[in-house]
């Protein structure tokens, strides 16, 4: 079996992954509800070294109980990847149930006293980006249109970055808000 997981492949499955998504018109190679976290109990606990959820979590109403089977599933020392919308911009979408901020991290400190979800992971980054998808705008936008946006998206991520949570809280709002943040764990 692969020992790497994408959950919520859809539009985007990727190579060498095992690639789960409850939409069979996607063609995944395993149809799971997660939704319904319970349904992750076909796979092997302690097994991925690495998960990827891109754009997944914001349309789940059980984000913890999702986090509680990827902990299971992870191989000690392995890896998740996840990318979220931030907050700012996290209901642009009809079917996003949430935003997200820089202290979801929080929920999987066993230090954190305000809500540990009981999944312990090591933060190893987490990151923002003003904009993503150039695939998806350029049918939307002029070329030169396009090629300013991702100057100014390259220097309002960047700054972003040497002060995420200040960005994050405050200034985020002065530029439209930040399209994702990227978590990467390790349990």
């Amino acid at each position: 079996m692969q020992t790497k997981l994408n959950l919520g492949s859809g539009h985007f499955p990727l190579k060498g992954y095992l690639n789960v998504d409850i939409n069979v018109r996607e063609n995944p190679d395993l149809v799971l509800d997660l939704n319904n976290p319970k349904s992750l109990d076909v796979l092997p606990s302690n097994h991925f070294e690495h998960i990827v959820l891109d754009h997944c979590l914001e349309h789940l109403s059980d984000v913890f109980g999702i986090m509680i089977q990827v902990h299971r599933l992870l191989a000690k020392d392995g890896v998740v990847e996840i990318r979220v919308p931030h907050f700012s911009r996290g209901f642009t979408h009809p079917e996003h149930q949430r935003g997200f901020d820089f202290t979801f991290a929080e929920y999987f400190n066993p230090g954190f006293k305000g809500g540990f979800s009981g999944a312990a992971l090591k933060v190893k980054s987490m990151k923002l980006t003003w904009m993503i998808r150039w695939d998806l705008k350029a049918p939307y936008v002029n070329p030169l249109t396009l090629f300013t946006l991702k100057v100014i998206s390259a220097i309002l991520s960047f700054l972003a970055n040497l002060g995420p949570y200040l960005c994050s809280r405050v200034w985020c709002y002065w530029f439209g808000g930040f399209e994702q943040l990227e978590y990467i764990f390790q349990k």
